[in-house]
């Protein structure tokens, strides 16, 4: 990872841990921090858990990425870090968020989980402007586990090293021996056509922690958790969704497999732009000026996404890595500070269909038999089809 980024790089049990280790170095208590209202909400629950107001950022309608001059200069003026999410991949306009923060003298924090292999249109890395960066190990490379910490400068890594080993949690033989065996069960339920069967005896058991898109907020309890930041402990049952590992040491059985998928990443990224560009060239594709990216998923813009899922599911392709209502919507004025225009937001949020490039064929048979019809109407007044340029002039 240091020769593929050209940066100093801290192995870390998974993305969130790492975004944490980033924020709590970087980010004072009590600072506010812009951020995309599209975005995960375990990540949501990371930045209260550094102890940081989230401050929802407005976003452009047709992909989903920050809208830097739609962001008033009153908000400009009262941050004190910016964190991008490249959601999907795509990359955010990180030149002109890396001048408002030289501007600004706050740090630009990247979120790269979905773009470990994304460039922007001058051709730079994901990754490479923020004062650090924090990569996935869970996602183009189907490690299920592990992520990186880049630094811009090198001498801040020794620092990191030291807060990461006294927050870790020490390995387990059980957790172990569940990584190495969880890969062998999925293809058994998936062979067996068991996956329904599972799901029911996974809620059954209380085991599955999402019901709907977003996890319950638990508004009372999140208020005692908020007093208690900056501190993991208070969180641990919001960050912990859907990877209970998220903290836990690697053992070596862990480490051995991701260095083998690791091995293998440049193959997969090659199979993940050939699926982009056959789902970018549909009716439902979206795509920008610049270069096609190797995308983790491709927002597929859909005029009813929820029919376009149950489509699907009915072919036994599961939809992932939905982020609807936006974040400011799920949390309130309680715990974020609002977008100051939350309607693209809100359009990308209920029209993006998350698409797996390496189902690029079967996705698109599905959505055509069906005839699903692509969204229109978007609220910052682009026409469907084809983006045009972001306003600081990098690529959708």
């Amino acid at each position: 990872m240091r020769d593929r980024t050209g940066r100093e790089c801290l192995y870390v049990p998974s993305c969130r841990f790492g975004l944490y280790l980033a924020l709590r170095h970087w980010c004072r208590p009590g600072g506010r921090l812009l951020m995309s209202p599209v975005n995960d909400d375990v990540v949501f629950f990371v930045v209260l858990a550094a102890g940081l107001r989230p401050v929802q950022a407005p976003l452009r309608a047709r992909d989903g990425s920050i809208d830097t001059a739609a962001v008033p200069d009153p908000v400009w003026r009262g941050l004190s870090a910016v964190l991008t999410t490249n959601l999907y991949g795509n990359p955010e306009p990180a030149p002109g968020l890396r001048a408002r923060c030289d501007a600004l003298g706050i740090p630009l924090i990247e979120d790269a989980a979905h773009a470990i292999g994304s460039r922007v249109a001058d051709g730079r890395p994901v990754g490479d402007y923020g004062d650090a960066s924090v990569f996935s190990l869970s996602k183009h490379t189907a490690a299920g586990t592990g992520g990186f910490l880049t630094v811009a400068d090198p001498a801040r890594r020794a620092a990191l090293e030291e807060a990461r080993d006294d927050l870790l949690l020490p390995a387990r033989a059980a957790s172990e021996l569940a990584y190495v065996l969880r890969p062998y069960a999925e293809a058994g339920v998936r062979g067996l056509r068991l996956v329904r069967a599972a799901r029911a005896v996974m809620r059954l058991l209380g085991m599955e922690e999402r019901r709907e898109i977003r996890m319950p907020l638990r508004a009372a309890e999140l208020e005692r958790a908020v007093a208690g930041a900056p501190a993991l402990g208070p969180f641990h049952s919001w960050v912990r969704v859907d990877l209970h590992d998220y903290r836990i040491a690697p053992g070596q059985a862990r480490l051995r497999r991701t260095a083998r998928l690791l091995d293998r990443l440049d193959e997969r990224l090659a199979a993940h732009l050939d699926g982009t560009r056959r789902l970018l060239d549909s009716p439902w594709g979206a795509q920008g000026p610049g270069p096609v990216q190797p995308l983790f998923r491709v927002p597929l813009l859909v005029a009813d996404r929820d029919a376009a899922i149950a489509a699907l599911a009915r072919r036994r392709i599961t939809t992932g890595y939905l982020y609807d209502p936006p974040l400011d919507d799920y949390a309130s004025e309680l715990f974020t500070d609002p977008s100051p225009n939350p309607g693209p937001a809100r359009w990308f949020a209920r029209h993006a269909l998350p698409a797996d490039p390496l189902k690029a064929a079967r996705i698109l048979a599905v959505l055509h038999e069906e005839g699903i019809r692509p969204a229109d109407g978007a609220p910052d007044g682009q026409a469907s089809g084809k983006t045009g340029p972001h306003r600081d002039g990098t690529g959708g």
